[in-house]
């Protein structure tokens, strides 16, 4: 088998997709106008697509409240610090920068809606 999606349970579906379209540089591979405003949403590579959508048949996550290790959507930086500047200036909020042994710089952030952001700038890209 190979990876579809995974998918995110949030508060404001549509207005999640567009933020991530924007200023993630996503795009919608298919979209749903109508309850529960599903988008699925691929990287400029077109291989990794993630779900978004507003269901409240299920209790809606506190992501805001969980910790970034526990789940968190990594994205690769070029300059993680300057796509971290950007970022907040778009209503994303800082958590955690790291350092790795080998000079990789991961940068954690939060989503407008508290979803957890990593930024990775490796020394060795994936």
């Amino acid at each position: 088998m190979k990876f579809e999606h995974f998918a995110l349970n949030v508060p404001d579906a549509r207005a999640s997709a567009a933020w991530y379209v924007k200023h993630l540089g996503m795009s919608v591979a298919v979209s749903r106008p109508d309850a529960p405003y599903t988008s699925f949403l691929k990287d400029e590579t077109g291989r990794v697509i993630f779900e978004v959508y507003t269901n409240t048949a299920a209790a809606l996550p506190d992501h805001a409240s969980a910790h970034p290790l526990s789940f968190h959507v990594a994205f690769a930086a070029a300059d993680a610090r300057a796509e971290q500047k950007r970022l907040e200036a778009a209503g994303a909020t800082f958590f955690k920068e790291d350092i790795l042994p080998d000079g990789t710089v991961l940068v954690m952030l939060r989503d407008p809606w508290g979803v957890a952001l990593q930024l990775c700038q490796r020394t060795k890209p994936f």
